[in-house]
């Protein structure tokens, strides 16, 4: 399993219309690809964000980032062209524990 990581921190005003732009269009619009098995959203502090997508092996992730990512980070940047930083970090799962 390799996790895609985007970490954002956003402008406080805009935080609150991003945090519904993710849950309503952009998380729907990356899971759409097929590229990914889950995501999810947690928040650290207010305005900052870390964003983790699922994907099943490398060369999906790789499917994701030369046919969806270009497209789909345009449309953030539209959406908002300033007030938000972006950071992207791969990590290859080397073994997880399910809940008892």
């Amino acid at each position: 399993m390799i996790a895609y990581e985007v970490t954002a921190t956003i402008r406080p005003d805009l935080a609150a219309t991003y945090e519904r732009y993710l849950r309503a269009e952009h998380i729907p619009d990356l899971m759409a690809t097929g590229c990914f098995v889950g995501a999810r959203i947690a928040q650290a502090t207010a305005g900052r964000y870390r964003i983790t997508y699922d994907a099943p092996d490398a060369a999906a992730l790789d499917r994701y980032l030369a046919e969806h990512a270009p497209r789909l980070r345009a449309h953030v940047r539209e959406r908002f062209p300033e007030g938000l930083a972006l950071d992207r970090e791969v990590w290859t799962v080397l073994e997880a524990w399910p809940a008892p």
